[in-house]
């Protein structure tokens, strides 16, 4: 069929076009400006006057208007936003500008392609599996547009339907291209979004963890591979999942130290390295999964010590993992971590220096209580257990909502509030372990998870974000501290919810959050079940590696080969090829009978039964005055619906109807249809 440009759009396409635009762009209005949502909803509704037959075409004076301030306005606010974005509402506001000053069919499938980039462009910034089953509605509905174009005398349910055939043609290809093809790298970086970050940060103030206590979004799940098969984890005092280590402190703040930094800067350039155990190692190791959410922040999580195989991650000298890019999307990587190994069993002159500056003039009571113990305890370990022992026998108290602390933040909570959170505890142990001369750090993350014993994973959200110390011993290398532990024992052993009212922290700004359901068992077994299916979508889908490719490859094919492949995918090839050819009619195979024929034919048997048997080639209107012939006398009714009938059918069969006309004749036919038959089979 040849393109007719110069055609007049049909209703039937602007109807779809409606539906379709308000379904392609409402996916992207995080990433859209203001100013560019005001300007798609005046086009939208400019619109919709043009299709209810209340306003003309808008002058192309008011689209070139928009046009040129949506541009100004997208270079004056691109450093602000992010190129990439910028990007995008170049994209989103050409779509709009275009569907408002469309005319031609030619416009239509303008509107249409770009759509098609639009839908593509929201699946790589949200592919939960909700959203990948809308954004899959999303392109049925752009499809059904242009299905209308060529096909604008038939009905909506029709274009949708013949729609969602294609789409559904398009899967098993889509799913061997998924399977079979090599996992590339991309060849580009992608600009940055500037988007809002979550979860932790780089710097550590007194109370900013705290913060995280009044958030339910999920950080991350994790699924553990024992070697039994089995997906329990280790204890819940053991899953400490390390993030970031904060080293230089200034009376204030706790931050990264510089060098480490520098190093993370350079890591897409020049990779650090630390050296895993080899295969032969028989250290006690540990493999799981981590499905991150999306932080835009580059660090990841994981128990100590943790390598990963993933080429986008990196393993740092402080024993952390980190992304070559920030984490914008839901991102999946395998870890193997070793529990029982030595971090940094020697220290090098820089780093023990890092680890042992203090701010000065800065806590002078707790750098006094710090020496103290300096001097009543002279081995290192003995005296890390005098002050972790020191929070235990004093009045301290562990809340989440500490006394505000003055300019000397330590000295003030550890002699006057003697309140305070993980934070206050992990800087004070750290303040005073560096005031008695030994090497110790802050270290941040998560600590714990719920566990779902339906699919075997944990789920880790930000109320669980934590700080802990590291201390460092000639030999035994960094050890974990954690004074928590010795003022809240329940926080570290069963978790979170052991120690604080859920309704009073992660839920009370959380008011639809699905961790409201936990208080009803049917109703938390219905969301473990929900995030179960989410979950496998991540492990399979999302985080369809190398290593499962090969998992499915085995099961189909025995032993992998790359023979073996070729031969999969040319005998699925021809097997789609062969479908999609059938079903475009080039083989003369006898298809199923179209309804209409089918139920005329039915009329027609019932009445040769009766004597009067239609002639090869006789047409419906002559057979239909051969039954009035023979049975005008005896069922004059019958003759009379069967005349109807005949003149319904030759009407749907070959004469132009409009969309309401042929309503009216199918409804009419289908009427005539169940009277006849039932008569005919009565006599």
């Amino acid at each position: 069929m040849t393109d007719n440009f110069d055609t007049i759009i049909s209703r039937n396409t602007l109807f779809w076009l409606l539906i379709t635009n308000v379904a392609i762009l409402s996916p992207l209005h995080e990433q859209a400006t203001l100013w560019s949502l005001g300007i798609c909803a005046i086009c939208f509704i400019w619109r919709v006057g043009i299709f209810l037959g209340k306003v003309a075409a808008p002058p192309k004076i008011l689209v070139t208007s928009l046009a040129i301030g949506a541009a100004i306005t997208l270079a004056l606010v691109s450093s602000e936003i992010g190129l990439l974005n910028a990007l995008v509402n170049l994209l989103i506001l050409g779509y709009a500008l275009k569907y408002i000053e469309m005319r031609e069919l030619r416009d239509v499938k303008a509107i249409v392609l770009v759509g098609y980039f639009l839908i593509a462009l929201t699946l790589l910034d949200q592919q939960s599996m909700l959203n990948t089953l809308h954004l899959l509605a999303v392109t049925v509905l752009n499809t059904g547009v242009l299905i209308s174009v060529y096909q604008d005398k038939s009905n909506k349910a029709a274009n949708l339907s013949f729609s969602l055939k294609l789409v559904l043609q398009s899967l098993p290809l889509a799913i061997l291209l998924f399977v079979v093809f090599p996992r590339l790298s991309p060849l580009w970086l992608v600009p940055n979004m500037k988007a809002a970050t979550t979860g932790l940060s780089d710097e550590v103030s007194f109370g900013d963890i705290s913060k995280l206590t009044r958030s339910a979004e999920l950080a991350f799940r994790a699924g553990f591979e024992n070697p039994d098969g089995s997906t329990l984890g280790p204890a819940n005092k053991d899953l400490y999942w390390r993030t970031l280590v904060m080293e230089n402190y200034d009376g204030k703040t706790w931050r990264q130290d510089p060098s480490i930094q520098q190093v993370q800067h350079q890591a897409y350039f020049q990779q650090p390295e630390r050296q895993a155990p080899s295969a032969n190692d028989m250290s006690r190791k540990i493999n799981y999964v981590v499905i991150s959410e999306p932080s835009h922040q580059k660090w990841l999580y994981g128990l100590d010590e943790a390598f990963s195989q993933n080429d986008l991650v990196v393993e740092l000298a402080d024993y952390r993992l980190f992304s070559l890019r920030p984490v914008d999307q839901r991102m999946s990587y395998r870890v193997t971590s070793y529990p029982d190994l030595i971090m940094d069993p020697k220290l090098d002159h820089n780093t023990k220096l890092i680890n042992l500056t203090l701010p000065s003039n800065s806590n002078p009571k707790t750098r006094k209580l710090g020496l103290q113990f300096a001097k009543d305890y002279p081995d290192p370990q003995a005296r890390i257990n005098a002050m972790m022992n020191y929070f235990a026998v004093q009045a301290y108290y562990y809340t989440l909502s500490p006394p505000s602390v003055g300019a000397q933040q330590i000295d003030d909570f550890m002699f006057e509030n003697r309140a305070g959170f993980c934070a206050h505890y992990a800087s004070a142990l750290v303040f005073m372990a560096r005031a008695s001369g030994i090497p110790t750090r802050m270290v941040t993350g998560y600590q714990g998870g719920e566990y779902n014993a339906k699919a075997g994973y944990y789920s880790v959200y930000q109320y669980m974000a934590h700080a802990w110390t590291e201390v460092w011993f000639e030999g035994l290398g960094w050890q974990r501290f954690d004074p928590t532990a010795m003022i809240a024992p329940q926080r570290i052993l069963d978790g979170f919810d052991a120690t604080f009212d859920s309704q009073s922290s992660y839920l009370q700004d959380s008011p639809f959050s699905s961790l409201h359901m936990k208080q009803y068992p049917w109703l938390n077994e219905l969301r473990q079940q929900l995030a179960s299916v989410d979950y496998y979508w991540s492990v399979w889908v999302l985080g369809f590696d190398e290593q499962r490719k090969q998992q499915v490859l085995a099961r189909l094919l025995g032993d992998v080969s790359s023979s073996k492949i070729a031969l999969l995918m040319i005998f699925s090839f021809m097997i789609i090829a062969l479908m999609i050819a059938y079903y475009a009619g080039l083989f003369n195979v006898d298809r199923q009978q179209d309804p209409l024929n089918k139920r005329y034919q039915i009329i027609c048997q019932r009445l040769a039964q009766k004597g009067i048997a239609r002639q090869q080639g006789q047409a419906p209107s002559d057979y239909a005055a051969a039954v009035n012939a023979h049975l005008s006398a005896l069922s004059p009714q019958i003759t009379s619906d069967f005349t109807a009938l005949s003149n319904a059918f030759v009407a749907l069969k070959y004469q132009p109807l409009t969309v309401q006309q042929a309503q009216q004749r199918q409804q009419q036919f289908k009427q005539l249809y169940r009277r006849l038959r039932l008569r005919l089979l009565r006599r």
